[in-house]
């Protein structure tokens, strides 16, 4: 019987922390997995605004035409966001640059009430906002999930498993406007 006792012993001791590092591993393996959706689905509503802003450059472009350097300034913030291919963290630079641009080009709007009042562009301009509201949400969540992970790997004992198996921390998509919006402003004059 005590031999029995002590192979139980024995057996619970090498069975339970190879159980534990297989669970560990496996959570980590899934938030990272968690990172890299979360990601994808913020790739994807970037590359929709990136599709919209084309429209939107040529609706104003009719109506401002002297307006060549805003319209030039969002074309090329434009191109080097679709381009910007590298971290979270300079793709969000690249990010904020076209926010800017984006958010001049909606200044030189309101110098214009025939565009303004144009059903294509406020349709554009609601679907611009409703993209951008998408990148929010995703953007939140994956950050989400980017805290989880770097929490799990920077914590112990797990920060020992994700050190032996090389799991690194994520850079957080942060946008340094967080209260960007592109819609115009509510007017109430008379």
């Amino acid at each position: 019987m005590q031999e029995h006792i002590g192979l139980i012993i024995l057996i619970a001791v090498i069975v339970i922390p190879v159980i534990w590092v297989i669970v560990t591993y496996n959570n980590l393996v899934n938030l990272r997995q968690c990172c890299l959706n979360a990601w994808s689905q913020i790739d994807t509503e970037l590359k929709r605004r990136y599709d919209l802003i084309p429209n939107l450059v040529d609706t104003v472009k009719g109506y401002a035409k002297y307006e060549r350097d805003v319209l030039q300034n969002v074309t090329e913030a434009r191109t080097k966001a679709v381009a910007s291919t590298g971290s979270p963290a300079s793709q969000a630079v690249d990010e904020n640059n076209l926010i800017i641009s984006l958010r001049q080009l909606f200044g030189v709007v309101e110098k214009y009430p025939d565009l303004k009042a144009s059903q294509h562009f406020l349709k554009l301009q609601s679907e611009l906002t409703n993209t951008e509201d998408r990148i929010q949400a995703s953007r939140r969540f994956y950050n989400g999930n980017v805290r989880d992970l770097n929490t799990m790997i920077q914590s112990f004992p797990s920060n020992i498993i994700a050190g032996l198996f090389g799991f690194k921390t994520q850079e957080f998509f942060e946008i340094e406007d967080t209260g960007v919006r592109l819609a115009s402003p509510a007017s109430f004059d008379k």
